[in-house]
Formats: structure tokens, C-alpha cells, sequence
């Protein structure tokens, strides 16, 4: 099947003049996406500043209705599975990762409705019709109107996020990935079968410069990349970054690691180890070569699969990609001591693509500038900590899993602003669910309070 996306504008569906091949792992042409140009981009965001706001009921009832057509529906000529598939052999995710990350996305649009209640603040209303604004109240309201998103390719599961803005209001102009279009194309069509006009949700497919447009122009943004676009952003305070989670486990001597070996694995294996969330450093109390000894054998075992395989757990690249990254892994490693992938990461299959296998390192201390390293697939560097180092080697953590009995230790950790997420015990780094904050609450970067006092009327 030869699939055609094209852009969804305020007037509909839109097939510009200039096209890009969408390809197998194979390196076959599958499909074409359009670019659309700077002067369609700077119409499309002029029509949404116009559009009216849809009103709060009418949002979470259509956020709901849309989170069923995404999962069900069949949606530019592809059914549920159909979808599935497409994103698994163009992308190389297996297929258990993006249909697990189907539902998560789903579930996500379920629950916006306790989400935005969560992340108002308990002194505010939502509405300003409210009885606590006779009294006088604060008022949860918008900062802007526009907010855009240049989504990623990882997978479906990062179109978890921005439906959140228009649950507050906020007209949306998704950018999507331009290698895994596919779920941004599905979901931006389910949200307007569900109910949000055109012109409140749209989706434009474009290059680097017509993508700077929609940045600029927008009131507020969200960006995936690595570190080169987070500082690219960071004196940006309308733009939110989503770069390298750089997810840690700590475990200290009063923890016996080897009764969580699975745990250990899981979170550096956990949706190919291409999240922000899976861990890339493990710190250790005392000796770190048997944890790093045992986890290379755990993931060893991990088989070489192609991606539509449904035990598939590791992710497939085209082997010129592949071994890209095998290139840098090897230049980053330096002099960190390989207890897995030393030799080589890539695993060419007969179909085409190359897995990209796991990898394991000891590094000598916990200043070991490997340990910030991260790469899209399960890479994970381990060394030792000393209760005397503190928090220092640990800082810059999207999630931090802290495997220690130590309240002192505990409050260090949750009192450091660059650790975004504290899990303490059993509980792997790529935890997630509905209502907690992934990167804090998108209503704390999107919305403010307002003082409000009203007379009965």
C-alpha cells in the first residue's frame, strides 16, 4: 500500500507541490508526505489566531470521543491494525511498543478531563461562572492562544502530551515527525472526527525553515530533540524543550541489587530503549562491576527480532543509521570498559535494517562524562557512588530511581531541581500513567491564575 499524507489545514486536507519520499527500513519508497511552504504555514496559524474556542465541556467530550476513533476507527484508509503495522516496519519500533504506546495515548485522552484538575492549582477555578468567584477566586486561565508542536519519531506514545493544550483551549498546529508521520496524520484526524473543527487542530507537514515559522509565530511551543535543540531554545521561555531525559538508577549498599536485576534491565530494555525515561546510567554503593556483569548477560538475551515479530523487543534501523550509532558509541565510550556491545551494537536482518543490539559499559567514577550519554536504543554506562558525592553525580535526571532505605538521602535528592521525577524502591524509570507529571504539568508552562471577583448577576 502507497500511503499519501498530506496536510490538514483549516479548509480540510491539503496536497502541496512539494513531496518527500516516506521509506522502509528496506529503503523502498512507502508513501509521500507534503511540505507545506512558509506562506501556507503563516495562513493556517492566521485562520486558528481567528477561530473561536471551543467551549470546555465540548473539548473533554470530544478529547474522549477521539481517543475510541484512534484506537478503532479507520482513518486515511488504515484500519487499527493496518496503522500498527505501517508504524512498526516504516519506523522500526517493534510492534508491542507501538501498540502498547497506542494505548497509552488513548488512555491519555480519557483521563484529560481529572488531568486538568490535577494541575490547577486547589486555590482556582476553571471556569469563571463559578459560585467561588462571587466570593472572590483565582481563575485558571490561558497565557496565549496558539500553541505548536514539533513532534518526535520515538514513538506513539509522545503524542501523549500535547493533546493536554487543547483540553485547556489552545488551538494546536502539530509539526509532525518525518520519520513516524503516521501517528500525529491519525491523531489530529481522530480529534477532528471527534468533534474540534479544523481550524483548532491542524497538522503541517513541512521543512526546517517552514518549521522555524510556525515556532515563531505560535504563542507557546513544544520541541523534541537532543541536546543541540535544547540549547538551540533554551534563552526561549516560550518554547519547551523535550530533549535527552538522561534517566538514572541509583542503588545504595543498604539495597541488595541483585533482587532487582529484572527491575534494572527492564528500565534500560523498556520500549527499546528509545524513551526518555529509560535508564542510561547506573550508579552503585560499593563494587559496580557485578551489576554491570550480570545486566550484560539479562540483556544479552534479548533476541534479534524484526519488528513486526510480536516478541520483538529491540528497535530496527536502516543499517547505514545503525551503524552510525555504532560509530559514536564506540567514540563516546573512550575508555569505559565494554562488558556488552564492545565489538559491535548492529545485528543486519534478511528482510533489511539492522537491530540495534544492547550495550553495557563499567565506567571508572561517578564524573565519568559517559554517564550523560545517551543513545536510542538500550546503552546503559554503570559505575560507583559514594554517599560523600552527594547528589552531584545525579543531577540533570528526567527521572531518577533511587533503590535506597536513607530518608536524609531521600530529601537530597527531592529537594534538587534538576531531577524532574523522584521514584524511590521498586519502581522501574519508565513508570508512567495518566495524571502524573512527565516534565511537570503542561498547564504549569501554558496557563496562569487570575484574581477574579464578580457580583450575582
Amino acid at each position: 500500500m502507497f500511503v499519501y499524507l498530506d496536510a490538514l489545514g483549516p479548509s480540510g486536507e491539503y496536497r502541496a507541490r512539494e513531496r518527500k519520499s516516506l521509506l522502509s527500513l528496506a529503503g523502498d519508497q512507502i508513501g509521500e508526505i507534503s511540505q507545506v511552504p512558509p506562506i501556507y504555514v503563516r495562513r493556517t496559524l492566521a485562520a486558528m489566531r481567528a477561530a473561536p474556542v471551543l467551549p470546555g465541556a465540548e473539548r473533554l467530550d470530544a478529547l474522549s470521543k477521539a481517543a475510541e476513533l484512534f484506537l478503532d476507527a479507520r482513518i486515511g484508509g488504515l484500519g487499527p491494525e493496518d496503522y500498527a503495522q505501517l508504524v512498526s516496519s516504516a519506523s522500526g519500533v517493534p510492534l508491542g511498543v507501538v501498540r502498547q504506546s497506542i494505548e497509552w495515548v488513548a488512555d491519555v485522552l480519557r483521563s484529560l478531563r481529572s488531568t486538568l484538575e490535577l494541575a490547577m492549582p486547589r486555590g482556582a477555578v476553571g471556569d469563571w461562572r463559578a459560585p467561588e468567584t462571587l466570593a472572590g477566586s483565582a481563575v485558571w486561565t490561558r497565557k496565549g492562544d496558539l500553541f505548536a508542536v514539533h513532534a518526535a519519531g520515538n514513538t506513539p506514545a509522545v503524542h501523549g502530551l500535547w493533546p493536554e493544550a487543547l483540553a485547556m483551549g489552545y488551538k494546536v498546529a502539530v509539526r509532525p515527525s518525518a520519520r513516524e508521520p503516521f501517528t500525529a496524520f491519525r491523531l489530529v484526524s481522530a480529534l477532528r472526527a471527534a468533534g474540534f473543527p479544523p481550524d483548532i487542530v491542524t497538522l503541517l507537514p513541512t521543512d526546517y525553515a517552514a518549521a522555524d515559522v510556525i515556532i515563531a509565530e505560535a504563542d507557546f511551543a513544544i520541541v523534541y530533540g537532543g541536546q543541540d535543540v535544547v540549547d538551540k531554545y533554551a534563552a526561549n521561555p516560550r518554547v519547551l524543550t523535550q530533549g535527552p531525559g538522561r534517566s538514572k538508577i541509583l542503588v545504595t549498599a543498604d539495597v541488595d541489587w541483585r533482587a532487582k536485576l529484572d527491575l534494572l534491565a527492564g528500565s534500560v530494555s523498556h520500549l527499546g530503549g528509545t524513551a526518555c525515561t529509560c535508564a542510561t546510567a547506573i550508579l552503585v554503593e560499593g563494587d559496580p562491576e557485578p551489576v554491570a556483569r550480570a545486566l550484560a548477560e539479562k540483556l544479552s538475551a534479548i533476541p534479534s527480532l524484526p519488528p513486526g515479530d510480536p516478541a520483538a523487543i529491540l528497535t530496527v534501523q536502516p543499517v547505514a543509521s545503525a551503524e552510525a550509532v555504532d560509530r559514536y558509541l564506540h567514540t563516546v565510550a573512550g575508555d569505559a570498559r565494554a562488558f556488552l556491545g564492545g565489538d559491535t551494537i548492529v545485528d543486519e536482518l534478511p528482510a533489511g535494517g539492522a537491530v540495534l543490539r544492547p550495550a553495557v559499559h563499567l565506567v571508572a567514577d561517578s564524573a565519568a562524562p559517559q554517564l550523560n550519554v545517551e543513545l536510542p536504543f538500550p546503552c546503559v554506562w554503570v559505575g560507583p557512588w559514594r554517599p560523600e558525592e552527594g547528589v552531584a553525580p545525579l543531577r540533570d535526571s528526567l527521572v531518577l530511581t533511587a533503590m535506597t532505605t536513607r530518608p536524609g538521602l531521600i530529601d537530597e535528592l527531592l529537594n534538587e531541581p534538576s531531577i524532574t521525577n523522584l521514584y524511590l524502591g521498586d519502581n522501574a524509570t519508565t513508570w508512567l500513567r495518566p495524571g502524573i507529571p512527565h516534565d511537570g504539568y503542561l498547564g504549569e508552562h501554558l496557563m496562569r491564575t487570575k484574581g477574579m471577583i464578580r457580583s450575582e448577576t
